[in-house]
Formats: structure tokens, sequence, C-alpha cells
């Protein structure tokens, strides 16, 4: 593995909030920073996965996350802080439910359901993993593709991300897709080892899996990610975690946008292991705007 420190220990800060039981009202209180962006808003991702470290702080025992269902509100401002307001809703025999607020300002950015499972035996199937599909370190990193363009963002792309993500599929930073269609799949691991912390990397697999999600939406149209005016902002959220995984392992992200309509897309994507195992489920609408169709 290639080792950049420094990109991981900038995910593992975010991941660390500040909080204790002490600071409650009906909630339990959290504080989560924002690494440095060239972004004037804050990554979706990020907002995810702090929310997720969150509720586990509220849920004893052996529960990791399996599930979550949230609305994005609000863009985030990346020069605040965001508080995490933890309810406790139940804690059954198997199963603990948390309802998270993400606030900046006194309002909340970010509204998200999460359940959390005691280990359990129980019937086992998954979809399988696709054949014939590149081994990641036959494939360019991002700093080959975009590390060479003096821009901010794409510098960002290239040298500032804590994931290391190959693309399977031909990447559309700068260009469209020759022969759209709404799949695509890349290779993802994180730039370093991560602590052996389970509940550190699920948190960091739902950071991740807001990086490429609506690609496919782009993809099926043959458009970029610079299309002169477009504008993409993530709408709403699901995810399941089916089995454990590390996200300092290579795990294959495959992407498939079932629906575009009134200026929202719908993405999918699954993650694999390198046995082959599907480890989590993902889904995301997002708002697509195009200046070619006018103000919507």
């Amino acid at each position: 593995m290639a080792e950049d420190l420094g990109t991981t220990q900038i995910l593992l800060d975010l991941l660390n909030l500040d909080g204790d039981n002490e600071a409650r009202t009906d909630e339990d209180i959290f504080v989560g920073q924002t690494p440095k962006q060239n972004r004037n808003r804050v990554f979706g991702g990020q907002v995810l996965a702090q929310s997720i470290m969150a509720a586990t702080r509220t849920v004893e025992g052996s529960r990791p996350i399996h599930s979550l269902h949230g609305y994005f509100l609000r863009p985030g401002d990346p020069n605040q802080n965001i508080t995490f307001g933890v309810q406790r809703l139940r804690d059954g025999r198997s199963f603990s439910a948390r309802r998270v607020h993400a606030y900046q300002n006194g309002e909340p950015i970010l509204s998200m359901i999460t359940s959390f499972q005691e280990p359990a035996e129980g019937l086992e199937h998954h979809d399988p993993m696709p054949l014939n599909v590149p081994d990641p370190d036959s494939l360019p990193t991002t700093a080959a593709l975009v590390g060479h363009l003096d821009h901010p963002v794409a510098k960002e792309w290239a040298f500032e991300r804590p994931f290391d993500i190959r693309h399977v599929t031909e990447p559309i930073y700068l260009a469209g897709d020759k022969s759209p269609i709404a799949d695509s799949a890349v290779w993802l691991r994180t730039t370093s080892a991560m602590p052996d912390d389970l509940s550190l990397h699920r948190a960091a697999l739902a950071y991740a899996s807001d990086y490429v999600l609506l690609e496919p939406v782009l993809r099926a149209h043959g458009l970029a990610w610079v299309h002169p005016g477009l504008s993409i902002a993530s709408l709403d959220h699901a995810m399941w975690w089916h089995r454990d995984l590390r996200v300092d392992e290579w795990l294959l992200y495959v992407l498939h946008s079932p629906s575009a309509s009134s200026a929202r897309g719908l993405g999918t994507g699954q993650f694999f292991n390198r046995e082959g195992q599907l480890v989590a489920t993902v889904a995301q609408e997002g708002m697509i705007r195009l200046p070619e169709f006018g103000k919507n």
C-alpha cells in the first residue's frame, strides 16, 4: 500500500468527535471539525461519517451500524464546526435506533436515522462480484490523471483525498464517456492503514460512498465533471452494511443509475471486497442542474 499518513490522518481527525455524556438535552451532543478545503460547502460524505460516529458513541456493546437513511437539508459551511445531536430512539434486545441531526448556526444540515444490530447468524447470499475486473494496481491513480492540472480542485482530487481511487471505467473528470452508459466502477482504499476499530471502517466507507455515486448519471449523458455550469448536490443517502470490511484494503465500488428526471438523478452502488463478497450497498438521489435546461 502506498503510504500517505497525512490524508488518512485528516480522515481520522474528522471522525474523532468532541463530546461526552454530560453534554445533553434530550440529545447527546458532539462536535466535529472540517479540514481546510477548496470547495465552498462541506463534503456530504464527511457529514455522513461524522454523524455515524456520533451515533456510534451512544450505542453500548458490540452493535455495529447496519443501515442509515438520511436527508441533506442545507449545504454545510466548511469554515464552521458541526454540532451533532443524537437522540436515543430505542435499545432493544438485538437492535438500537438513533436519530442524528447535524447542526450549523442552530439549523440542521443533515437529518438521519441509523440502526445498529447485535451480530447474529442467519441466511446468507449476495450478488456476485463482476467478472474480469482489472486489478487496482494496474490502473492509474487520480494523481496520474489530473495531478498535472494547475487548478485547486484538481489538486484536491489528486493529492488531498484520504482515499486512493482507481477508475475501472473511463474517468470523466475532463471529458464525457464516448460510449454513454449508466454504469461505472472504481477500486478504492485509504491512502494508509487505519486502526482496527471496525466502527471507524464503516463510517469511513460512508465517507467514501459519496465520492462517485452520481457519476453514472453524468456518464449516461456523455457529461464530464467539468461541464460548464454543472451544479450537483446530494439530496438524500441510504446505506446498508452487510459484512465486516476494512477500508484500508481494496474495495470494488460498482455503480449504476436507474433513472434521471426532474433535475434529479438516482445512483446506486455496491461494495465488494477482494474475495468477491458484497460488503455494503448504497443509494443516493442528487440534484443535477445544467444551464442548457434553464432555471429549474
